[in-house]
């Protein structure tokens, strides 16, 4: 596979070179442990100002007031639906997310992830103005790209909703919705009119994907250790160095948010806990290739 060839919005530098180094040595990995695995917030599409699928959450509660005043007394979703990040912030992510998870609770699989769908066909980005299944990262789809070509698995491991993130990924991101691992929430089995019938609850199943909890639910989920992982904030900490520890050809890339005119410029943190040092200290000190948004990439986003 010749250089000139793959990632082409990549700027020749110390990033781009150890991938094509990566990407040249792949060969002697064995085809069964191909396997590579990405954060997706940050790393794979935008998550400023807000996260996508709290926009979403944000988008269904304003539908739903519609029906339900009442909800707005709920204090959970009046921070919401009033963008107060500071009294979401008070309340915590934990119990805003499961406030937010109740909108659907009783509804089948097909229903949320319709309403998914609708979501990204219908709302646009509030800084951009572009949909928001646009606002992904041109050089990320190229890196994707470049694995599938030599025969690896790529697979998403976000901190964000399973489900929510499975609606898109095959069109998005050409991942197959069986290989999104995040954050799962339980189902009920009914049996209303005699037939059975999957409805989702208002519980997660688990903690919140981030952290440890990524490497666990890897082996869970997918049952094999990645030799690529690539992620932006201290919650991908773990998945990056897990990867990055085995003997052979193996990789960690962490995505620098740097470029505050074609996108954001901003530390990452992780959303559920306190790192004890900057993921960017944390790179350095383990020697993980580090992506400037700014210098590394000639564009960010795929031309319309």
């Amino acid at each position: 596979m010749p250089g000139g060839t793959v990632l082409p919005s990549w700027r020749e530098g110390d990033a781009r070179a150890a991938l094509l180094e990566f990407l040249d040595v792949a060969d002697d990995i064995p085809p069964g442990q191909r396997l590579a695995v990405f954060d997706n917030d940050g790393t794979l599409w935008c998550e400023k100002p807000h996260y996508p699928q709290l926009d979403f959450f944000a988008w269904e509660l304003h539908h739903a007031v519609s029906d339900r005043p009442d909800l707005r007394d709920v204090a959970e979703y009046h921070a919401v639906l009033n963008g107060d990040k500071a009294a979401m912030a008070e309340l915590g992510i934990e119990r805003v997310a499961t406030a937010l998870v109740a909108l659907f609770e009783g509804r089948e699989p097909e229903h949320f992830e319709a309403r998914v769908r609708t979501f990204f066909a219908e709302t646009r980005h509030p800084a951009t103005g572009m949909q928001y299944d646009e606002m992904v990262y041109a050089p990320m789809l190229e890196l994707l790209r470049a694995l599938e070509a030599k025969g690896f698995t790529n697979c998403i491991v976000t901190g964000g909703g399973t489900e929510f993130v499975r609606a898109i990924s095959r069109q998005v991101y050409g991942i197959e919705p069986e290989r999104v691992v995040g954050t799962l929430i339980t189902y009920m089995l009914t049996h209303p009119d005699g037939r059975p019938t999957l409805v989702r609850s208002d519980r997660t199943q688990g903690e919140i994907n981030e952290g440890g909890a990524k490497v666990s639910n890897i082996q869970i989920a997918l049952g094999r250790r990645p030799v690529l992982a690539a992620g932006n904030s201290p919650g991908d900490a773990e998945m990056l160095e897990h990867a990055n520890s085995l003997d052979g050809p193996s990789l960690a890339l962490l995505v620098n948010h740097d470029d505050a005119e074609r996108e954001y410029a901003y530390q990452s943190v992780a959303g559920t806990f306190a790192a004890s040092e900057p993921v960017e200290a944390t790179a350095t000190r383990l020697g993980w290739v580090q992506v400037s948004m700014r210098d590394d990439w000639t564009t960010v986003f795929p031309s319309p």
